[in-house]
């Protein structure tokens, strides 16, 4: 059987693929099992920092290789107690939890959350809310902290203990509050599959402010949006905000399975010996690649991806068939006059991998993507889109 009729008869149908089959890539160009390249501007939805087969992660990723490839976390490991204090000090928070993915760094949060305002408030003092239209993961917890009904439907009952407000509406947050005992608030700065919307800047510093008045945890999830993706290194960093707590995963793994959640001031000492765990968390091969990312993830590297940003935006706006353009950094959303999905495939029969948020065509391309690609990936988009 082919690969295809591999996957069709064996792989669970979580996933309407596209008919492409991936067998190789360096930076930015993957190709097919024809031979076909393609310009990848998706990054594995936000994973492949600095593309495949980055020189500088894999060589990182095989010398750890050499060493010790999995060790309990009873043990000390080097890469993982070096990417936790290259986090903290790039971010001023205090501790970090690593785990293997985004879901359970919300996890993770919510948990923190959860334990800090019970020995300060109560064990009734529990929810958490987050923002309509939100995405935190896809565990029954992070479905429930997820502020779209539809994926909910098939997983009832979802864990109690979630309301959801609508971004925007501050009022709604303090109206909220006078009725139900909140723990803490989990907002993403950019609503990423929920269309790559970035919240009002006015609104985040309030709901940080009505947090810090309250002695609510303020949570700030950056799985998609963070690790250099918005043109800061997390994107709450964009809005003048300390939170804490800060969840991350996708881009600090460079390609192998990473999430973190960063603890503040406020909370670092909540998780006390045996509240939480993690078999993989803290990998050291993951953790070593993770530290060649986040060691790149520098001034210059920030101000190219804020550069790229504009000359998307410049050379969209206007354009036959595009209707406008959303996000921050190279976390961008593009309104079509045709469907997302029609432009999509219309892009990959032209040579480019996109990705799709709500009605959107969705951009997550590698953070060092060459400005020549770029531009050629820009121009196909732009054809493909008319109308």
């Amino acid at each position: 059987m082919s690969i295809k009729e591999l996957d069709n008869n064996y792989v669970a149908n979580t996933y309407k693929r596209f008919q492409v089959e991936i067998v190789s890539g360096k930076g930015s160009l993957v190709y097919d099992e024809t031979g076909k390249e393609y310009i990848d501007m998706g990054s594995g939805i936000g994973v492949t920092s600095f593309g495949i087969c980055d020189d500088e992660w894999k060589q990182a990723v095989i010398e750890q290789l050499g060493k010790v490839q999995h060790m309990s976390n009873l043990y000390y490991t080097q890469p993982c107690a070096e990417l936790a204090a290259m986090l903290c000090e790039k971010t001023g928070m205090k501790k970090v939890f690593f785990s293997n993915s985004g879901a359970e760094a919300n996890e993770c949060a919510i948990k923190v959350a959860r334990k800090y305002a019970a020995e300060k408030k109560g064990a009734d003092c529990y929810t958490i809310v987050t923002l309509v239209n939100s995405f935190h993961g896809r565990t029954l917890t992070t479905l429930a902290a997820t502020g779209q009904d539809h994926y909910h439907e098939l997983f009832q009952p979802l864990t109690p203990g979630f309301a959801h407000v609508n971004a925007g509406d501050l009022e709604e947050l303090k109206a909220l509050a006078k009725t139900t005992k909140i723990a803490g608030v989990l907002i993403e700065c950019i609503q990423g599959e929920g269309g790559v919307i970035p919240l009002d800047p006015e609104y985040v510093k309030g709901v940080d402010a009505f947090c810090k008045e309250n002695d609510i945890v303020m949570m700030v999830d950056e799985v998609q949006t963070g690790n250099g993706r918005t043109g800061e290194l997390y994107a709450y960093m964009n809005y003048g905000i300390q939170p804490d707590v800060v969840s991350t995963a996708k881009g600090i793994g460079g390609g192998l399975p990473l999430g973190a959640c960063l603890m503040g001031e406020k909370v670092q000492s909540v998780l006390g010996y045996g509240d939480h765990g993690s078999t993989f968390g803290g990998n050291p091969i993951a953790c070593a690649g993770a530290c060649s990312i986040i060691r790149r993830i520098n001034s210059d590297l920030l101000a190219d991806v804020k550069a790229k940003h504009d000359y998307v935006v410049k050379a969209l706006d206007g354009a036959e068939g595009i209707e406008g353009v959303t996000g921050m950094g190279l976390m961008i959303g593009i309104k079509t006059t045709k469907p997302a999905g029609e432009v999509l495939a219309a892009c990959i029969e032209k040579g480019v991998l996109c990705l799709t948020a709500k009605d959107k065509v969705r951009l997550l391309p590698a953070l060092n993507i060459p400005m020549d690609v770029l531009a050629k990936a820009i121009d196909i988009i732009k054809e493909c889109a008319k109308a």
